[in-house]
This record gives structure tokens, C-alpha cells and sequence, in this order.
């Protein structure tokens, strides 16, 4: 087995640490620098995304009180951050009142459904700062009919499409069409409103499951016919701040297929990896030139500027050229486990100074990558993404961080302090490892998976393998 390099993912000394060790910690952070100003963070959301961006806010050396709204057991597990079940961050109000009473000077917010339901709007006419964007800018994953006229306008890549509210002319145009077509729902469906058909007879069954059977409810209300679009499918993440300007993150590859060899219906992803080696640094150049850039001018120049984490789903064509399959409005889960594994730098400095529209600046002072590569296996509860159990025991979470991988929680809980860890969702656990190469962080990965306790878990043993089998035939 390849030599493991779990370095990258070492604890960070907890708050309770005696105050030389503290300090110790933090020169070790910003050596030869005077210590930035203390930013109180608070992290909208509780899955594996906000449990990793806790994780490397925690490591920051600006954050200073760090809450989750509502977090998990995994995220509670964590030194130095407070997790507050009791905030429900659908009351905007509520969530203000909270920022306010502990001076929370930047808020963080994870899931898309926040965003699209307006809170950074909510947020932000009550004084409070944050990275995230507007209701308005959210419709680019909100809707994916907005989405597709946007890109339609200005001359964005993508595939052809046609939009439906009435089934019977959806299912003509499918038959007009022929397979393979893409069926999407407009609205925000979990990860699960997309079924690329292989025949017409699967597509029309898609159309009538969400226009007739309301299978996503309102986000099924209309409907997108695609192209399909053949080729090597990619994310990859830019940071946008207020000022406008647009900063390349880095690329991940995700497994959407519930099943190995990328079969069976779609999740909300069971796994991923960064770098993603179909994203070439030319290549990365190429989406910001002809996705990223036009889109966050053709937003401004629209009346809805964009703040945040601009998600684009990509896929590069067999001639190798990047179209845009789909706008996501955050960090993805769990791309953003392997994406936080290999960040370096000031998370919440770099967060602060583009909610503030210093940008450039900010990612020059604080953004920076491991040359490592990072991958993330889901662990899921049996029966996802259909009907599956919960209140299952796990164990050997110690155990697998032994190992040198980081466990990042997505569905858990404990009922009491004390009481075992109990699954609570259909993606319930990310095990992240790190490696000089993607065969050794998946097999960092994977040492932590076995280490683990959970007999109701089940995960996709393959996570990787696109990166794999080219470092297999470089090598050989």
C-alpha cells in the first residue's frame, strides 16, 4: 500500500487548552504576522458541508466564537464550536436576534434552502455580514428554468432545452427528441430531481412522475428537457464576492449513482474527490472564461449581482470542451469535505474579505491548496436514496480517525450527552482520507470506512476510480 499522508487533517489544539498552548497554536498559524482581528462565525446548516466547513473555520486563525444552527453530533464533537438545535434558521427574525446578542460578525450559510428562502437577505437588512447569496441570485440553482434562460441570454455553454408545465406536451417533445434526454425538475429536489433517460419510455415516465405525480412536489411544477450532453462530468467551485469579482477555488469530481460503476438512480452524491484530473489547469482557465466570468456579469448587469459560492456543474465533451450541465449556489456536499481537506490559509479571513467586497485581496492573503489529493466516502443508511431506517448505533468513529482519516458527519445524533451516536439521515457519515496520490487518500479513505462500526451502512467502494485509472496508466 502507497505511504498515507494524513498530516493534512490533524486536530487543531481545542479552545481548552491552557493559554500557552494556545498561543503556541496560533504562532504556529501566522508565524512572523501579527495576529488578525477575531471574527464570531456563525455556519447555517447541519450535514457533512457544514460539518467540514466548521472544521477548517475552527483551524482559522481570525475565527474566533464559532456557532452551527443547527449542527450535528459530529459538528458538537468538535473543540471550540457551539451547536444551537434550538435556532430555527427559518425564523429570520430569530437568527438576527441571535447574530446580534453574540456579536456573530459573519454568517456562513451551508444549504441552498436558506438561501433560495431569502435568510442572507434577512441577514443582511439587519446589519449582519454574509457569505452567501440573495434569494434573487439563488434562483440560478433555485430554478433551473432560470438557470437555462440566464446562460440562453448570454451566451453561456450548455445544452439545448425546452421547459413544460403540461405533461402531455413534455412527453411529445421527448418522443420528438428520442434518448438519451435529460428530465430535470425545476426546483431544488435534494440532488434527486434528475433522471437521465435512456429511453422515451423512461423519460415520459419522469415527466408524468414529477409534472402528474408531484414525485418532487412544487419543485416539480415545471420541467426541463435537456440535451444530453456525452462526456466526463466535473465540479468546480469559484468564489464570488461583493465586489463582483470571481476567484477560482479548485475541481472535484462527485459520485452521484447510488450504485459502483456509477449505476442506479442518482443521490444526493456517495463520494468525491479533489483535484479532478479531467479539469486541467487550462481547462479550469477555459470555465471561468466562458461560465463563471459571463455568468457573474450577465447576474450584475440583470439586477440580481451574486455573493458567494458559484457551483458549476461541468461537463467536459469528448473533443474537450467544458458546457455547463447546472449552477449550484454553495459549497457542494460532499465535495466540500474534500475541498476543506486541502485548503489551506485563513478560511474566515477569506470568507470575511469577500462578503466585504475585498476579494482579491482577501484570496491573495488567505487561500491556498495542498498539493495533496482528498476523498470523501459516503456512508449511507441501507435503502437510500429510497426509504431506509434511522436511530441506528455506529461505532468506531475513534477507531477510523486512528487510521488518519476524518470522519465529517452528516445525519447523526445523540440523544443525550452521553449516548451513542445514533444515524439520522440517508447520508449520514463522509470519511475523508489524504494521500500523495488519489490511490493513497482513497485508500486513506477506506482504511477509516473499515474501521467503522455500522451494519445498517453501506457506501460505494469505487470512489475515485476515474483518478485512479489514470494514475494506473500513467504508471504503467
Amino acid at each position: 500500500m502507497p505511504a498515507l499522508h494524513s498530516h493534512s487533517l490533524a486536530r487543531a489544539p481545542p479552545p481548552g487548552a491552557s493559554r500557552a498552548g494556545r498561543a503556541s497554536a496560533r504562532a504556529s498559524r501566522c508565524v512572523c504576522s501579527a495576529a488578525p482581528p477575531l471574527t464570531n462565525v456563525l455556519v447555517v446548516g447541519g450535514g457533512g458541508r457544514e460539518h467540514a466547513l466548521c472544521w477548517r473555520l475552527r483551524r482559522s486563525a481570525s475565527c474566533g466564537t464559532l456557532f452551527c444552527a443547527p449542527g450535528n453530533a459530529g459538528v458538537q464533537a468538535e473543540p471550540g464550536v457551539s451547536c444551537l438545535p434550538a435556532l430555527d434558521v427559518r425564523d429570520h427574525a430569530a437568527v438576527a436576534a441571535f447574530c446580534a446578542r453574540e456579536r456573530v460578525e459573519l454568517v456562513v450559510v451551508g444549504p441552498e434552502a436558506p438561501l433560495v428562502a431569502g435568510l442572507a437577505d434577512s441577514l443582511r437588512a439587519a446589519g449582519v455580514l454574509v457569505f452567501g447569496p440573495s434569494a434573487a441570485a439563488a434562483q440560478l440553482e433555485g430554478s433551473k428554468v432560470f438557470m437555462k434562460d440566464l446562460c440562453a441570454r448570454h451566451g453561456v455553454p450548455t445544452a439545448d432545452y425546452a421547459v413544460f408545465t403540461d405533461a402531455a406536451a413534455a412527453r411529445a417533445h421527448a418522443a420528438a427528441r428520442g434518448a438519451p434526454i435529460v428530465v430535470k425538475a425545476d426546483g431544488l429536489a435534494a440532488g434527486k430531481g434528475v433522471v437521465v433517460a435512456g429511453s422515451v419510455a423512461e423519460a415520459q415516465a419522469a415527466v408524468d412522475a414529477m409534472l402528474l405525480d408531484g414525485a418532487f412536489g412544487a419543485a416539480g411544477a415545471a420541467v426541463v428537457l435537456e440535451e444530453f450532453l456525452p462526456g466526463e462530468e466535473a465540479s468546480f467551485f469559484a468564489l464570488v464576492g461583493a465586489d463582483g469579482v470571481a476567484v477560482p477555488l479548485a475541481a472535484c469530481q462527485d459520485h452521484k449513482a447510488v450504485g459502483e460503476g456509477d449505476t442506479g438512480p442518482n443521490t444526493g452524491g456517495m463520494g468525491a474527490y479533489s483535484p479532478a484530473p479531467v479539469l486541467t489547469a487550462a481547462m479550469q482557465e477555459e470555465v471561468m472564461r466562458v461560465c463563471v466570468q459571463p455568468t457573474v456579469a450577465a447576474m450584475a448587469a440583470e439586477g440580481v449581482p451574486f455573493t458567494g459560492v458559484l457551483f458549476a456543474g461541468i461537463m467536459v465533451s469528448p473533443d474537450g470542451r467544458p458546457r455547463l450541465l447546472e449552477y449550484n449556489v454553495r459549497f457542494g456536499d460532499p465535495e466540500c469535505q474534500a475541498l476543506m481537506a486541502r485548503m489551506r490559509g485563513d478560511l474566515a479571513a477569506l470568507l470575511r474579505g469577500a462578503a466585504e467586497g475585498r476579494t482579491a485581496e482577501a484570496a491573495a492573503a488567505h487561500l491556498s491548496w495542498s498539493p495533496d489529493a482528498a476523498c470523501c466516502v459516503v456512508l449511507a443508511a441501507a435503502g437510500y436514496p429510497g426509504a431506509y431506517a434511522g436511530g441506528e448505533a455506529i461505532g468506531g468513529v475513534e477507531a477510523a480517525e486512528a487510521t488518519g482519516a476524518k470522519v465529517f458527519h452528516a445525519g447523526t445524533r445523540r440523544d443525550s450527552p452521553a449516548g451513542p451516536l445514533l444515524s439520522a439521515g440517508g447520508r449520514v457519515l463522509g470519511v475523508t482520507g489524504t494521500g500523495a496520490s488519489m490511490t493513497a487518500a482513497a485508500a486513506a479513505a477506506y482504511a477509516g470506512v473499515d474501521a467503522l462500526q455500522w451494519p445498517g451502512g453501506f457506501c460505494r467502494r469505487d470512489i475515485g476510480w476515474r483518478a485512479i485509472k489514470r494514475e494506473q496508466a500513467a504508471s504503467s
